[in-house]
């Protein structure tokens, strides 16, 4: 595409030396470019025609085309149209071609290009753009004058931050652009644009740091981004799952958050961003399970506080995958395991109860479950209201009526908050889904089936991989210095080299 600048070579703009053979060009005809025109865009209603005369070329009828409501109209009557209803014409130029002319010495917006097809400049004006053509040229010229309506950046509303910045991702890739440049003002930060989406034609981010992200992952990221054929892409939930790894599994090969210097932390370390137009969830791959349990917060804290809230977490989620199914397991299959005041503790308080314990505790975190969704899709007013007030009458009727045992709604309500513990929530999902597989298998098998899904589950994690990179490194391959950073999170004296060190090709401090 040709864009305007002084200096440049004295060419024909409307030449087809850059014309890809698959397209169509204009005609010379102005009628015969609207009539083009209007059927690619299905003669939309909101589709504007403007024809107009310049002192330029008194002589030839000029027609501005454009999309109402996407372009903004202060930009065009002041930087488009004024310019071009007012603007003398020096001799000397006269003997440039007129669209040369317009877009050098007229246009005052910076993005100006030469439009040769027809095709191209439709999905132009659907940008946001404006489109001039000129009675007699086969060519036309696109000014881009889009609006875009977002939403301001704001606190995140789904990560909560304890210390660090206050400003979250929005819907615009633009601004998600700029609060990582305000971050990284280094000129290894790379972005490449991309689109998706036949139909929608989602425009995508892919930034990374040259030199540091290693380039066998960034070409399978851009290779698989490139190879998606859907006709919308409307959250960037749909790249994260046409893009990540094949297998089925519940645990994430990718991170989405919403904040800022998550993300810029990620690619200081390696890692590639995924920007999608119209999500305030950014991506980063590839991930690891320990990074999936990381917070921007274990960095802004003493190393001691981090560490001890990062096994925090990783106790959190074994609890909450096992804690139900080790209480069905010992008192079904194992009561002798249990001291003899709290047997018959448990034993007076199921007295009565009509379920076996693998019942009653799938009654209760089904449940639960349902108090969960109901809570997430009511009106947010009332939506904590109605899932604590809920839960509270629920559990305490419950156990009056003899349905289920107190002891039973302790072990679900502490794996529910042992659940919320966990950072991504994509994780604590995984956990929920993996808890019910344990529990059934300990309502079968005892303890002896708990330790056969705990071992399915490490052989499955060992195997899993994240665009390249093994999902439990640095644990699985074992690299001793990669220990600094997973579990505990040593003081950032010590934190001098990027890891794993299978992600990068150039190992160096990053933090």
């Amino acid at each position: 595409m040709f864009f305007f600048g002084k200096g440049k070579r004295r060419t024909n703009p409307c030449s087809k030396d850059t014309q890809s053979s698959q397209e169509a060009t204009f005609s010379p005809s102005l009628k015969t470019n609207l009539d083009t025109i209007k059927r690619l865009l299905r003669g939309s209603s909101d589709l504007t025609i403007r024809p107009l005369r310049s002192p330029l070329a008194p002589d030839v009828v000029m027609t501005v085309i454009y999309v109402t409501k996407l372009i903004d109209e202060t930009t065009l009557n002041e930087h488009v149209l004024r310019p071009l209803m007012s603007s003398p014409i020096e001799a000397e130029e006269r003997s440039d071609p007129l669209v040369r002319l317009i877009g050098e010495r007229v246009i005052e917006v910076g993005s100006a290009a030469i439009a040769r097809s027809p095709q191209s400049s439709a999905s132009r004006l659907l940008d946001g753009h404006c489109l001039l053509l000129i009675q007699e040229a086969a060519c036309g010229l696109l000014v881009d004058i889009s609006a875009r309506e977002t939403r301001p950046v704001s606190e995140p509303s789904a990560e909560t931050v304890v210390r660090g910045p206050q400003i979250s991702f929005n819907e615009s890739i633009h601004t998600n652009i700029n609060l990582l440049r305000h971050i990284i003002r280094s000129p290894n930060l790379h972005v490449e644009e991309l689109e998706v989406g036949s139909e929608t034609r989602t425009r995508l981010a892919l930034l990374y740091m040259n030199g540091v992200a290693a380039t066998e992952t960034i070409d399978t990221i851009r290779s698989r981004i490139q190879a998606i054929e859907i006709a919308s892409v409307l959250e960037s939930g749909y790249v994260e799952a046409l893009i990540q790894d094949k297998g089925y599994t519940p645990f994430p090969t990718m991170k989405n958050t919403e904040r800022p210097d998550a993300i810029a932390g990620g690619l200081l370390e390696g890692q590639i961003a995924i920007i999608v137009d119209g999500s305030p969830f950014v991506l980063l791959a590839p991930v690891t399970l320990f990074q999936l349990f990381q917070s921007p917060e274990d960095y802004y804290n003493r190393f001691d506080i981090s560490t001890f809230l990062r096994l925090i977490r990783f106790v959190s989620f074994i609890i909450s995958m096992t804690l139900p199914a080790l209480y069905i397991a010992v008192t079904t299959f194992h009561q002798e395991m249990l001291p003899t005041t709290l047997l018959i503790t448990l034993a007076a308080q199921r007295e009565g109860i009509p379920f076996p314990g693998l019942v009653e505790a799938l009654l209760m975190e089904l449940t639960f479950e349902v108090l969960r969704e109901a809570g997430v899709r009511m009106p947010r007013a009332i939506g904590p209201a109605i899932s604590i007030v809920g839960a509270l009458v629920l559990g305490q009727a419950a156990v009056d009526a003899g349905i289920v045992s107190a002891g039973m709604v302790i072990i679900v309500s502490f794996t529910a908050i042992c659940n919320f513990v966990i950072p991504q929530l994509n994780v604590a999902i995984a956990a929920r889904l993996i808890r019910f597989s344990f529990m059934l298998l300990a309502g079968v098998f005892g303890l002896l089936g708990i330790i056969a899904g705990v071992l399915a589950v490490m052989i499955h994690l060992v195997r899993l991989e994240s665009f390249g990179v093994p999902y439990m490194s640095p644990l699985a391959p074992f690299h001793w210095s990669g220990l600094k950073d997973t579990l505990i999170r040593a003081p950032l004296q010590k934190l001098v080299g990027r890891e794993p060190r299978n992600i990068f090709t150039r190992n160096s401090k990053s933090k």
